[in-house]
């Protein structure tokens, strides 16, 4: 759709030269010559842009302005004013002028002006399209679940949410939610009527994701023609969410410490600094540490990041949660493909709680989505459900289990959890990483046995 511009000047001559010039550039034009004609026109048009003389026959310029900022704020105002009149432009910039033009002025002076007046506008509302979006889409993103893991996540995500700037590390396997949880924190917090910009750092090349994040000036390299806004940029006031930021090269994690540690950063061919005020959160699902004691993240980074950890348990961990999550997949699935499937049998049941779920949330999403295309009936059933679900012996452990014979018959479960754990750490040397892999647990839940346990390596 061509963007509309609305001429406002009682010359004719000037109406007319303007008007050539800009249909010739593809606008839509109207032109009048009285500053009441200009409010019918604009009341009654979609119009982008005004080009508005200071002098009119009936109304003052300034007055006319003041009058379509009270109807509609989106329109750019551009007034057009004589040497004489610089003062009272400035006036006008305060109640709402994009900008003001000096006459004479030169055509090409012009067309600049009104090409970065529309170009501002039309950035301004992406990002209110994409922050209605992504609200939107928001509300339909809570975090379910009732097991202890998710509920701690939950009372987490509410106190770092009432910090206004704290930086935020997610760390989890893939599928267990990192993007639900910056969704949460973001829109659980004061920032949460500012945008809530996403990058993916493994899926962008390195050579784009340094300008997609800082944006870049005009003439920078060979193809930019334009100047263009970074995520950084356009998120400020709000969050920017970096996910899989392990994958991110030492060159550009270098820059990420230098917004963190200064709000501040440099566009791509760019000589001043840009002050931003913004938070953010990084998501892996890389063992970070190890990353920075192999040389492969920087340990500076990392500490900045981690001011505030957000551990999302792996769906193995808390199967309390599947029944509840397939049901919820259900009814989502149901509104989606017409449906009216009202659950599971017993045996469907048996087998998605007993399934160790290596890809997590994701994975039981898209069982039941596939589940749900499969039957035609109301209850989904085991043959309806993956092979892989259906194995037997799938949870090897590197501990063998002991006889029934040789456990006490009055020990605690809690003491029996004990013992176990001990056995099994003391088997694998403390390796906490492999004894989390044999457990069947995330090293975050190992870590809480461990002190709930008071274990300590002798």
């Amino acid at each position: 759709m061509k963007p509309s511009i609305l001429i406002v000047d009682d010359d004719g001559v000037m109406q007319e030269t303007l008007s050539d010039v800009l249909k010739k550039r593809g606008y839509e034009v109207f032109s009048v010559g009285s500053g009441s004609g200009a409010l019918s026109m604009a009341k009654k048009n979609v119009i982008d842009l005004i080009l508005l003389d200071m002098r009119l026959p009936d109304i003052d310029g300034l007055e006319v302005l003041k009058k379509i900022k009270e109807f509609d704020t989106e329109i750019l105002v551009i007034m057009m004013t004589a040497f004489s009149d610089v003062q009272t432009a400035v006036s006008a910039m305060k109640s709402g002028a994009y900008d003001y033009i000096n006459k004479p002025f030169e055509l090409e002076e012009l067309k600049l002006l009104i090409e970065k007046g529309l170009e501002t506008k039309s950035l301004i509302n992406e990002v209110r399209r994409l922050h209605r979006e992504q609200k939107e889409k928001y509300q339909n993103s809570h975090i379910y679940g009732v097991s202890p893991q998710i509920h701690y996540v939950k009372e987490l995500i509410g106190m770092i949410g009432k910090t206004h700037k704290t930086s935020v590390l997610i760390q989890g396997e893939s599928g267990t939610g990192k993007e639900l949880a910056a969704n949460a924190l973001h829109y659980g917090s004061q920032r949460n009527d500012k945008p809530l910009m996403k990058i993916n750092c493994s899926a962008i090349p390195d050579s784009l994701l340094e300008s997609e994040l800082f944006g870049y000036e005009k003439g920078a390299f060979t193809d930019a023609k334009n100047t263009k806004k970074g995520l950084f940029e356009l998120a400020d006031g709000g969050t920017v969410f970096l996910d899989e930021i392990g994958d991110m090269n030492p060159f550009l994690q270098s820059k990420i410490l230098r917004v963190l540690e200064n709000q501040t950063f440099m566009r791509v061919g760019g000589e001043r600094e840009i002050k931003v005020d913004i938070r953010v959160i990084a998501a892996t699902n890389k063992d970070l540490e190890t990353m920075v004691k192999e040389g492969f993240f920087r340990k500076d980074l990392y500490y900045r990041l981690k001011v505030m950890v957000v551990e999302m348990p792996p769906l193995r961990d808390r199967p309390e949660d599947i029944l509840l999550l397939s049901n919820l997949f259900i009814e989502e699935n149901n509104r989606e493909y017409n449906k009216n499937i009202k659950g599971f049998s017993e045996e469907a049941k048996k087998l998605l709680v007993q399934y160790s779920w290596p890809g997590n949330v994701r994975e039981l999403r898209n069982v039941i989505e596939r589940a749900m295309i499969l039957t035609d009936r109301e209850l989904i059933t085991p043959k309806h459900i993956p092979f892989e679900l259906k194995q037997t012996g799938k949870m090897v452990h590197a501990i063998t289990e002991p006889e029934a014979s040789e456990i006490p018959f009055d020990m605690s479960l809690d003491n029996m959890e004990r013992v176990h754990l001990g056995n099994v750490l003391k088997k694998l040397e403390w390796n906490k990483s492999k004894a989390s892999k044999s457990l069947g647990i995330s090293r975050a839940t190992l870590r809480a046995k461990i002190k709930k346990y008071s274990l300590a390596e002798n």
